[in-house]
């Protein structure tokens, strides 16, 4: 996941064309999938956000390694999985909890990640690490909530038919919460 036919050390400019030229291509194809009218709103929306949050975190910088990976031993997935290069040393090892909403309400959407949800994280993270090299387990890591408000563009109503130029809203919490 988060490959693409240009080098990390290709031009800024270029490579946030290209993230962005992959977006455009990944919402005509999902508006266009038959699948997504079998599927419930609220799931399609969360759906539509990981997908805005994943570019939107490769534009930043970071290097997405996993998709909703799961553990067949525990509940739950790690949305997605993504080193910040950040301006360290060394790079962080983040586990970013993506939290959607088609408007901003009067409660965050990072709210949503509660004391349970918290812990099962913590536990998908520390699976997550054990399987990696030796090397990479003494990575620093931490955890991130990113909400993501799907709002359309200049009024329109909210609906999974927005322009593919328009651009939802981000908060990223880095370090959101803390080891369990």
């Amino acid at each position: 996941m988060g490959h693409s036919p240009l080098p990390d050390t290709a031009p800024r400019s270029l490579r946030t064309v290209w993230i962005g030229f992959e977006r455009r291509i990944l919402q005509l194809l999902a508006r266009r999938s038959q699948s997504r009218s079998a599927i419930p709103g609220h799931l399609v929306t969360g759906i539509d956000g990981e997908r805005e949050a994943l570019f939107y975190l490769r534009r930043a910088g970071y290097t997405v390694v996993a998709r909703r990976w799961r553990n067949p031993k525990l509940r739950g997935d790690l949305d997605l999985v993504a080193w910040d290069n950040g301006t360290g040393d060394r790079a962080t090892l983040c586990f970013i909890e993506i939290k959607t909403r088609t408007r901003h309400d009067a409660v965050p959407a990072e709210m949503a990640v509660d004391d349970d949800k918290q812990q099962t994280l913590c536990h998908l993270a520390r699976s997550y690490i054990g399987r990696l090299p030796k090397d990479a387990q003494q990575a620093p890591a931490r955890f991130d909530v990113l909400s993501v408000y799907l709002q359309p563009a200049s009024g329109t109503p909210p609906s999974s038919k927005n322009p593919p130029n328009s651009r939802p809203d981000f908060v990223l919490n880095k370090g959101a919460f803390q080891w369990a």
